[in-house]
């Protein structure tokens, strides 16, 4: 076991953990959570013996092995199977070991490897490794790519992939879920219910830490308080503490008077009685929950829009894709004020691809589309993120979408999305992902849209933002269109599901418990239809795909070139200009007698920052467009 006694943990100046205690036994599974900045990483860190106490022991067995999720994935030549299997060193070894035997016609080597592969049961791995990856949602194509062909979150997949494949005695998972879609949380959630280790995991994800964890580790206050159960029994036993307070029980009831309004509203719709019922049950679930957030540092609500015209978008028989590509057809679909769908559906299938086109990001290739002139979107997508202004503070993110405005007003605005004080002056440079999540949603909230369209808004959120969000979502006015694969945000803010599958959208009822039971018979039918593949097709079809996939790397090519120019010249502009800003920030170049010197840095400067911006605003426009070409070629294929 690992026993934790008396530690002091520091980050700079910063004290993380102050006489903190806590054992962990062999084979359980802990869900470690707690505020942005307590502490979980560094704890995780130390775990892993990369970080040193500043006092008090903590004791890691020597003989456990220990495996975990790099964070860096370099573009590798190499196949994403070859990579995966990397994660068991020890198999690997024997691996390259026998290659080299079997090429040099070492037959004594041969057998000796084959007797070790034996003993450690290595026939076995990789096809747990083909397992692994198809259960995270690579295809058998997919499988051979190599590395360096993945986007970063697919290969944040292969890390995860990586990581599982090794029987470590002790897993640490730091917010797996963030680059998976739904079907392949279902999957990592059997997984590591089953897994035979002990299993440390950070998550936001309160209905996945409900599915794996029997004990939860908050970090409050420096300390490591032990909670038994999963994470809805702790918000319970927290709750119970917190509601005693008077201050934290008026602040309970404002939150409940949110429920109430939600439960008058939705009762109204007497032609849903069935999900009526379950979405009482979750919100009278919800109302046990929420004295647990009454000390969150979250406080927002949507007002109410500014016109709500009906229908807001009327789409029949459109269809959408990408180039001469069509991902789907017959699209036949009514938004009205207080629609609420989530989009359910297997990677791939083009989930995204319908919230570009309501967002009017792509162009119908055909089919009848109304969008009302009074039609104001609020769209949330994980590249918006990348668009934010650097150099730019919140403020003034929020002042150029209202030029009119004091800054107090933003700042008071802003406080209800926890950028406080300086936070809200500060430049959005060195913001973590979480902090720039918050503001694209601060921006979004304060337009005052009447229907909005989510897509993966819950990925670098904490547990307090992801319960304010719904709290918020809950009183929305507007039509609502999400892609998530947060189960909870879900199932307390949809009222129906529509699958997108097999080039179609079809409504699929109110249940999203129902989504797992069709995903587990499709995928049995799936294998039951490749138990005997033909082999010559079998070896046609793979053929023809990598000629496809051969074609579309040549004609990508030009596109990837541009953006590694684009990169580097970014890389050479970066030290340029942080070395004019050093000598600018020295106070003797401001004297007379170095004037000149002054306005050659000052050119230089405004030089460099504009060679500076214009190159990151063609990266954005290359990575958008390569994104597509690429979304387009793996859904079509």
């Amino acid at each position: 076991m690992i026993q934790i006694t008396d530690i002091e943990l520091l980050r700079g100046p910063k004290c993380l953990l102050k006489n903190a205690n806590a054992t962990l036994f062999p084979q359980h599974k802990v869900g470690l959570v707690g505020s942005n900045g307590c502490g979980k990483s560094s704890l995780f860190a130390l775990l892993k013996g990369e970080l040193q106490l500043d006092a008090g022991n903590a004791k890691v067995p020597k003989e456990w092995s220990i495996a975990s999720v790099k964070q860096e994935t370099p573009a590798l030549a190499i196949t994403a199977l070859e990579y995966v299997l990397q994660g068991n060193p020890d198999y690997y070894a024997l691996r390259c070991q026998l290659k080299q035997a079997e090429q040099q016609g070492d037959g004594e080597t041969q057998a000796q490897v084959h007797q070790q592969l034996e003993l450690m049961k290595g026939y076995s791995i990789e096809a747990k490794a083909g397992e692994l990856l198809h259960g995270l949602g690579f295809s058998n194509t997919q499988i051979d790519y190599a590395v360096s062909d993945f986007s970063g979150g697919w290969r944040m997949r292969l890390n995860l992939a990586q990581a599982l494949i090794r029987d470590a005695d002790l897993l640490l998972l730091d917010e797996p879920t963030n680059h998976l879609d739904l079907d392949a949380v279902y999957w990592l959630e059997r997984f590591l219910r089953s897994y035979a280790g002990t299993l440390v995991l950070i998550s936001h994800d309160r209905e996945f830490l409900d599915a794996v964890v029997g004990e939860i580790w908050h970090i409050d206050q420096q300390q490591i308080n032990v909670y038994k159960g999963n994470y809805s029994q702790f918000e319970r036993q927290k709750a119970e503490r917190l509601a005693q307070q008077q201050a934290q029980f008026d602040k309970q009831q404002e939150q409940i008077a949110h429920l109430e309004k939600f439960i008058t509203r939705f009762k109204a719709k007497a032609s849903k009685a069935k999900q009526a019922q379950s979405r009482v049950k979750a919100l009278e679930r919800m109302e046990k929950l929420a004295p647990a957030h009454v000390d969150s540092p979250f406080d927002f609500s949507f007002a109410e829009p500014d016109a709500l015209p009906n229908p807001l978008i009327a789409l029949d028989g459109a269809q959408a894709g990408y180039g001469d590509t069509t991902i789907l057809h017959s699209i036949k679909l009514n938004l009205v004020p207080g629609s609420r769908i989530a989009l359910l559906g297997r990677n791939g299938a083009g989930k995204s691809t319908l919230i570009k086109l309501l967002a009017q990001e792509l162009a119908p290739q055909a089919g009848d589309v109304f969008f009302h002139q009074g039609l104001k979107v609020g769209y949330f997508a994980q590249h918006q993120l990348e668009a934010l202004d650097l150099q730019a503070s919140p403020v003034t993110h929020l002042q150029r979408l209202n030029p009119q405005a004091s800054e107090q007003s933003l700042r008071d605005f802003l406080g209800g999305f926890a950028f406080i004080g300086d936070k809200a002056l500060d430049p959005v440079a060195p913001f973590s992902g979480g902090e720039k999540a918050r503001l694209v949603l601060a921006m979004l909230v304060y337009q005052k849209p009447n229907l909005l369209l989510l897509d993966e808004p819950t990925n670098h959120l904490d547990l307090e933002m992801r319960h304010a969000l719904v709290m918020a979502l809950q009183s929305f006015d507007g039509a609502m269109v999400t892609v998530s694969h947060d189960r909870h945000l879900l199932k307390n803010t949809a009222d129906e599901f529509y699958l997108v599958d097999s080039g179609e959208v079809r409504q699929f009822g109110y249940d999203l418990d129902a989504y797992y039971q069709w995903l587990t018979k499709a995928n049995q039918e799936q294998k039951q239809t490749q138990v005997e593949p033909d082999k010559a097709n079998s070896s046609a079809n793979r053929k023809e795909q990598k000629r496809k996939e051969a074609e579309f790397r040549k004609h990508v090519q030009p596109l990837k070139k541009a953006i590694d120019k684009l990169e580097k010249q970014l890389d050479t502009l970066a030290p340029k200009l942080a070395d004019i800003e050093s000598q600018l920030s020295d106070n003797s170049v401001y004297e007379e007698q170095h004037k000149e010197r002054l306005k050659q840095l000052l050119a230089q400067q405004s030089d460099y920052a504009q060679q500076q911006e214009a190159a990151e605003e063609q990266l954005l426009e290359h990575m958008d467009e390569l994104e597509q070409q690429e979304q387009a070629f793996y859904e079509s294929n």
